[in-house]
């Protein structure tokens, strides 16, 4: 291998790895919003809106996260990420954001498995 088909191959898996941590971030957001703009009580808003993405944040750490101390095998690890997301983009589209919902969704997912492929481990 070429030096210059390593520096393609480290900068390919670091941009993988950069857009996979922005799709960790945007499935927070998206669950913050869910839970403000869901058809509830102020106070359980504000319990929804603070509680999901600690919830996601925490499955996260136990068993995806790169640095979890017990992670989980593939494709349990996967199938768990598959389900977050998922989750978030069906809330999206009960929200009534069908379009962004399914972007999401793509997205995401698509970027999961393609890390799998480009930076496994990560």
């Amino acid at each position: 291998m070429t030096a210059e088909s390593q520096l393609g191959q480290t900068a390919a898996k670091t941009a993988v790895l950069t857009i996979r941590f922005l799709t960790e971030l945007a499935l927070l957001a998206v669950l913050v919003i869910l839970g403000v703009r869901a058809d509830l009580a102020v106070a359980a808003k504000i319990a929804v809106a603070a509680g999901s993405p600690v919830v996601a944040g925490v499955i996260w750490g136990i068993g995806i996260a790169p640095q979890a101390r017990r992670r989980w095998p593939d494709p349990w690890r996967l199938a768990v990420e598959v389900v977050l997301f998922g989750a978030a983009a069906a809330g999206l589209g009960i929200e009534g954001s069908a379009i962004w919902a399914a972007i999401f969704a793509v997205v995401t997912i698509g970027v999961a498995v393609l890390t799998r492929v480009v930076a496994p481990g990560g």
